[in-house]
């Protein structure tokens, strides 16, 4: 007997409550982990002599191992399990980011970062895909958002902290930027023993849920779940999975060209390291209301695609915006319109990525997205804000470039509706 939608919605939620804000803590503390090292550089490449190209190419090596390693680190996750696996995962990526802090000529620098990306490889994706063990597709939009709300928490705390951190300069015969590292690195080797105590592998483990509630969610994601490719492999050749990764890869350049570099933008500005750290957490605050609303507007529409387009429209537009401002009101402005619009698309965004298949190819095909997003368009932004900031002097040829590239990705997504729809007029007729 099919149980009431009404009482399904208690249980979605109930598990929602007990795991969400469990997970956006750990995701906190690693995009804190990531990114930190914007913030390390406002006074770590003074004192070590890097340059924006030597920064910029070590900022984004860290994208390469993290995508050559996506694919295996989720499919492992789904076969060990991701209480273990991700607890591996925490010890790993803490103890890499930490010992930056030791770091003092450039080949030590691009080492760690690269380690770094290979211990946190399997994180993200390995959530997203945890997430499908959980919830319906009609409900990962609102919940992959949520969960993704620890992007900007992360920013819009971890920005003015960072900036505190520094003013340590010179305690215990440290720099800041060696602070920064060591007191941000630890709490991630910490918190992975927390993860063996409350990150159930699935719902079966799950002592929080009566068996009567198990069942529900597993009748629930029985009911959606199409028969499955026979492979792995199968989810790295969908021409859905590939236009999607590509589309990723001009949102990824976007982000992490932004982040890695809005520190120094701000700081050129003018302004001291604890007024560019707060600043820099202003776009963030912006980003966590339109996550938000973007996420539940495409949840309750069942639409997709034109909630990725819209909101990367507004960041290329903020891109532009920023380059050309006339003072640095106009082009604070323009920075939180690009933040906000490409973290609003998350949540519509990794929700494509998950509901393209079930079963054995689900990992390979969240993880190619993720590798595409993350680990490509990782790599290329960072280094060509880097690059171009050598030549030109200033940021503007990089915002512009970055811009184009969401245009690109704009153009691909209404691709990928059209491949998407005649997909379904063909499964509709067969």
């Amino acid at each position: 007997m099919a149980q009431p939608q009404q009482e399904q919605e208690l249980v979605f939620a109930k598990v929602a409550k007990r795991l969400i804000p469990f997970i956006m803590v750990l995701y906190v503390t690693n995009y804190l982990d990531r990114v930190n090292v914007g913030f390390a550089a406002l006074t770590m490449n003074r004192d070590l002599g890097f340059s924006a190209t030597v920064y910029g190419f070590a900022a984004s090596i860290f994208f390469v191992s993290y995508a050559l390693f996506q694919i295996p680190a989720t499919v492992i996750l789904e076969r060990v399990g991701a209480r273990r696996t991700v607890f591996a995962i925490m010890a790993a990526w803490g103890a890499c980011s930490a010992a930056n802090a030791f770091i003092t000529e450039p080949m030590g620098f691009y080492a760690l970062r690269f380690l770094l990306g290979v211990a946190e490889a399997g994180f993200f994706p390995g959530i997203i895909l945890y997430l499908t063990f959980w919830f319906p597709k009609e409900y990962r939009a609102r919940f992959t958002a949520t969960f993704m709300m620890a992007i900007p928490f992360s920013s819009v705390f971890g920005s003015p902290l960072s900036g505190l951190i520094l003013g340590m300069d010179g305690i215990a015969g440290l720099r800041g930027w060696q602070w920064l590292f060591l007191i941000e690195g630890l709490p991630a080797c910490l918190l992975a023993f927390a993860v063996l105590k409350f990150l159930p592998d699935g719902p079966k483990d799950a002592d929080f849920l009566s068996e009567a509630e198990k069942q529900t969610i597993a009748t629930r994601l029985a009911r959606e779940r199409s028969p499955a490719p026979s492979s792995v492999l199968a989810g790295l050749y969908d021409p859905r999975v590939l236009l999607l990764g590509l589309v990723g890869t001009g949102i990824g350049a976007s982000i992490f060209g932004s982040q890695l570099w809005l520190p120094q933008i701000v700081k050129a500005m003018g302004y001291t390291n604890l007024i560019t750290t707060c600043i820099a957490a202003l776009p963030y605050a912006a980003a966590i209301p339109t996550m938000i609303f973007v996420g539940r507007s495409s949840d309750r529409n069942g639409e997709r695609i034109w909630h990725n387009i819209l909101p990367l429209a507004m960041s290329g537009s903020g891109f532009i915006i920023a380059a050309m401002a006339p003072n640095h009101y106009i082009a604070v402005g323009g920075l939180i319109m690009v933040v906000a619009g490409l973290i609003g698309t998350y949540g519509p965004y990794y929700s494509l990525a998950s509901s393209f298949f079930s079963g054995p190819a689900a990992p390979s095909s969240i993880a190619l997205v993720n590798l595409m997003c993350t680990g490509l368009g990782g790599f290329i932004g960072p280094n060509v804000l880097g690059y171009l900031k050598d030549r030109t002097g200033g940021y503007e040829a990089g915002m512009y470039t970055l811009s184009a590239g969401l245009v690109c990705s704009i153009i691909l997504l209404l691709v990928l509706g059209r491949v998407m729809t005649a997909r379904q007029a063909r499964l509709a007729g067969a």
